[in-house]
């Protein structure tokens, strides 16, 4: 061969090629297992309860305004009746929940899906009710409006399994639905018709509410009041908190996490927006991306009531967290396939493409190795066990690759050094470009270092002349000769 170098460096481009086809199979692999857990995941909440949402207690009363409108005169004088119906909403002026949640993880084959069950105390009160006395549009009108109702709306109503409710310290029949338009899942408790007349409407209401709720993954509550005050006790011990407000003090710790939001009418115009009837929209799905899952789809386009939100997450996915290490697989390739070309140039041992291939094999079994036990043992042992298999395996190989015993245990220390890498980057995601770099620079570094006094003229010239056969010897000229 004329230029055996490029040879050499062609059949590795076209090793390499074909390991990348082996790698993007493997991320095929580990997308396809993601989304059979977001499969499993809806299939959970299709059967059990998706994310809650919460909206309440909420005031409610329905009127209808009647009036006569005359067309005509004498013989051709006509009345018409016309009649509008309309619902007068009010939040209360202080509203208090204080809710404990117990996990309960539910499985679907291999996938874990985590739901919660609730329990929570819940405290409304009213001044008066002085926004519930209609006011006539009509001069003349007649005006009739229904008794006021308690209600509280939730995303998935599916997830009430008790509730109990107490009206100015008298228990009050809680009864299924909401009896409103804009909310129509969750729960209403009917008062007495006369509670919103007369001198009856200007004493405060209080309104006790004890909810049990179950859910999945996500928990918000609409700060629908003039002063909400929120107090959560969970034993999750990896909250997302999220949504328009984070709370004012949080306490988390390894068996749970206390948080307590604390907001204000100047804070959020969600009291105003529970008149205007904006919807009550779902957290984000669960099967979203777990850096996003605490952010909802609330206030799009202002079209939803703001949330206090909390996700319930793991933060060792094993599927995200495989999904992120195969990008670096290519990196990974790459540097060692540097080094073993770096012993080839420095001790003169030569390497075949077909060792290459075996080489870059291994490194992708580990990504397959990696998804395979991370779901059914903890990411940690399964990311040591995968990392040390392969990085033997490469030990073992390449004592005999290079010739010596030393040289291989050396090769196998690096690549454990490499996997060491990838799980700091995988744990530091926040400074996963900063290491990443630093690591990229020194591994640079290090081979200028090592090759800075090699002669690469001569050494391509080298080669040529141990792999140039019979022609190369003939024209090398001819020594001992007496010319």
């Amino acid at each position: 061969m004329k230029f055996p170098l490029l040879g050499k460096l062609g059949a590795i481009a076209l090793v390499g090629l074909m390991l990348m086809m082996v790698l993007m199979r493997i991320e095929g692999l580990v997308q396809e297992r993601q989304a059979r857990g977001q499969e499993a995941v809806r299939g959970v909440e299709r059967s059990h309860a998706a994310s809650q949402a919460v909206v309440g207690p909420l005031l409610q009363r329905v009127c209808t305004e009647e009036w006569d409108t005359v067309a005509g005169t004498g013989a051709e004088r006509v009345v018409t009746n016309n009649k509008r119906e309309f619902a007068l909403v009010q939040a209360p002026d202080t509203l208090s929940v204080d809710g404990r949640t117990r996990a309960e993880p539910l499985w679907r084959g291999l996938f874990k899906i985590n739901a919660y069950n609730g329990h929570f105390i819940v405290a409304a009160d009213f001044g008066s009710l002085a926004a519930l006395q209609p006011r006539a549009e009509h001069e003349g009108s007649r005006l009739r409006c229904a008794a006021p109702v308690v209600l509280l709306a939730l995303s998935d109503v599916r997830g009430l399994r008790v509730a109990t409710l107490s009206a100015d310290g008298q228990g009050v029949a809680v009864e299924s639905g909401t009896t409103s338009g804009a909310y129509a899942h969750g729960l209403h408790a009917t008062l007495g018709a006369a509670r919103a007349d007369g001198d009856a409407a200007a004493r405060p209401l209080a309104v006790r509410l004890e909810l049990d709720l179950v859910g999945t993954t996500q928990l918000g509550w609409v700060p629908a009041a003039g002063t909400t005050h929120w107090t959560l006790n969970a034993d999750w011990p990896s909250p997302s908190f999220g949504g328009q407000f984070l709370p004012a003090e949080r306490h988390v710790r390894p068996d749970g996490f206390t948080s307590t939001w604390t907001l204000s009418a100047l804070a959020t115009g969600a009291p105003g927006d529970v008149v205007r009837g904006l919807s009550l929209c779902t957290p984000a799905s669960a099967t979203a991306s777990y850096a996003d899952v605490a952010d909802d789809a609330t206030a799009q386009d202002g079209k939803c009531l703001a949330l206090m939100n909390v996700a319930f997450i793991d933060p060792v996915n094993p599927y995200v967290l495989s999904d992120r290490a195969i990008k670096y697989d290519l990196l990974f390739i790459v540097l060692t396939f540097i080094a073993v070309g770096l012993v080839e140039v420095l001790s003169g041992r030569r390497v075949h493409p077909v060792q290459y291939l075996l080489v870059g094999l291994a490194l992708s079994m580990f990504f397959l190795l990696l998804l395979s036990l991370s779901e059914h043992f903890a990411f940690e042992k399964s990311y040591a066990a995968a990392a040390g298999a392969c990085a033997a395996l490469l030990a073992f190989y390449a004592s005999s690759m290079l010739g010596r015993l030393l040289s291989g245990v050396l090769f196998g220390l690096g690549i454990g050094l490499l996997y060491g890498l990838l799980y700091v980057l995988l744990q530091m995601e926040q400074n996963a470009l900063v290491i990443g770099s630093v690591g990229l620079f020194a591994a640079l570094a290090a081979v200028m270092a090592l090759t800075r006094h090699i002669d690469w003229y001569a050494l391509f010239a080298r080669l040529r002349a141990n792999t140039g056969g019979p022609e190369t010897a003939r024209a090398a000229p001819a020594h001992g000769s007496g010319e």
